[in-house]
């Protein structure tokens, strides 16, 4: 039987890095990309096919596509797009740069990367594309207003995908994780201090409080070693007929119905009351 092949984005670490390892070990040929240099070399070292795939650069993501393609004779089983990252910040403290960053990464590179895979999959008559979302993409948290916004738009453009591709075998399936234990809080982290004027903001003090909460080692209420996400993936690539949705983590779970009962002030009153909570 011919060995599956699965391209993995943001692989350095986290969701990335486990999807990598549990899909070698479960006998998949896994592709497993980075976009800094370090991190390629760091995986490589560890025995995967690695390359490096910079979600913001169309000529890398061209590239990438073209080694998976050529090294595989143009077969490629499923694309999981893992990699992105979250930008902390009141959405009237966020520029255009700040925004524009976010969906560069989390949308627009990701989609594109789809895109150049799609017509693959339809030549070999199948295909799983796994998006891996977040709570984020069914409910809003203040001050994540544009990953909020960078997952939503991944949910939206997944369904619509789903609509387009019936018929054709090419299945997309959403993993919605909550908390993970991943290296996402440090990245917030480092992105909130690139474009957050925290000094000169209204909303300082809450500023305050999240730098000490994202700098600290305690992990978020109910949170799940990534190897919850692993479950999930193995489900979609292995089931005849995928879902279209995955939940992963109570919270996950509790908010999509959370939102489907309750009159939206009610929600609202929750969602400001668990805003500080950090979860992804």
């Amino acid at each position: 039987m011919e060995q599956k092949s699965v391209l993995i984005t943001g692989c350095s670490s986290g969701i990335g890095h486990c999807l990598a390892r549990g899909l070698k070990q479960r006998g998949y040929r896994v592709f497993a990309t980075a976009r800094q240099a370090t991190d390629v070399e760091s995986l490589t070292t560890a025995g995967f096919e690695s390359f490096p795939l910079d979600l913001d650069s169309s000529s890398s993501i061209r590239t990438a596509v073209e080694t998976v393609l050529a090294r595989t004779q143009g077969r490629l089983y499923a694309l999981i797009n893992n990699g992105a990252y979250g930008q902390p910040g009141a959405v009237e403290d966020l520029s255009r740069a700040a925004l524009r960053a976010q969906f560069e990464t989390n949308v627009f590179g990701t989609q594109e990367l789809t895109n150049l895979v799609v017509p693959a999959m339809r030549a070999q008559g199948e295909g799983r594309i796994i998006q891996i979302s977040s709570i984020l993409g069914i409910v809003c948290f203040a001050y994540r207003g544009a990953y909020n916004a960078s997952k939503f738009a991944l949910e939206a453009l997944s369904d619509t995908m789903r609509l387009e591709l019936r018929g054709t075998n090419i299945h997309v399936s959403l993993i919605e994780p909550g908390p993970i234990t991943s290296r996402f809080r440090a990245n917030a982290h480092a992105a909130f201090k690139r474009h957050i004027d925290r000094e000169h903001s209204v909303h300082r003090e809450y500023y305050a409080r999240v730098e000490k909460r994202l700098e600290g080692p305690k992990p978020m209420p109910f949170t799940l070693p990534p190897e919850a996400v692993l479950k999930q993936a193995i489900k979609v690539l292995e089931a005849r007929r995928p879902k279209a949705r995955y939940a992963v983590t109570f919270p996950t779970t509790l908010f999509a119905v959370l939102r489907r009962i309750l009159p939206v002030r009610v929600l609202d009153s929750i969602l400001s009351a668990v805003s500080n909570s950090g979860q992804r």
